[in-house]
């Protein structure tokens, strides 16, 4: 064993995890960035830092917002304007056959169409998730031009 050099003997530069995790994130934004911008992606992308602020705001947005506690469906006057149905309801309106009519609307209507339900009930969840993280990018936005409005008149107000 005089032949091996023993591993504890190896003197192996350290590596910040952190420094690499920024350099790898930066390497994945920038490549982002790239992909956007060769299918058409908005002209500003081509400053680097601006991309990184706006990727920054609307991961902000997607990931750290609580989806449930958001400002705009609390001013929207009725959560049914907004929030989409996705169960069933059978009823009807007339007095004597409704009971028949809902009925055979249970019982044969519903599953021979139970496959487009489910095909579009998932639709309908992809869709209410999209629309919560837009309510959260706009409270976001909504966020920073209040706090850049804010700043601004202080320093104007300053001068």
């Amino acid at each position: 064993m005089a032949g091996r050099q023993d591993v504890t003997d190896r003197a192996e530069p350290a590596v910040s995890v952190d420094a690499l995790m920024r350099r790898l994130e930066g390497d994945l934004r920038n490549q982002l960035r790239r992909q956007l911008l060769d299918r058409g992606g908005a002209r500003e992308y081509t400053d680097a830092e601006l991309f990184a602020l706006v990727e920054h705001v609307l991961r902000h947005a997607v990931e750290a917002r609580e989806h449930d506690a958001l400002l705009l469906p609390a001013l929207m006057s009725d959560e049914d304007e907004w929030e989409l149905q996705t169960h069933l309801r059978f009823s009807s309106h007339r007095p004597i056959l409704g009971k028949l009519i809902v009925f055979l609307k249970r019982r044969v209507l519903l599953p021979v169409t139970r496959w487009l339900y489910e095909y579009s009930l998932e639709n309908f969840r992809r869709q209410q998730r999209v629309n919560r993280v837009l309510f959260a990018c706009l409270e976001e936005l909504a966020i920073e031009n209040a706090r850049l409005r804010h700043d601004l008149e202080r320093l104007t107000d300053k001068s």
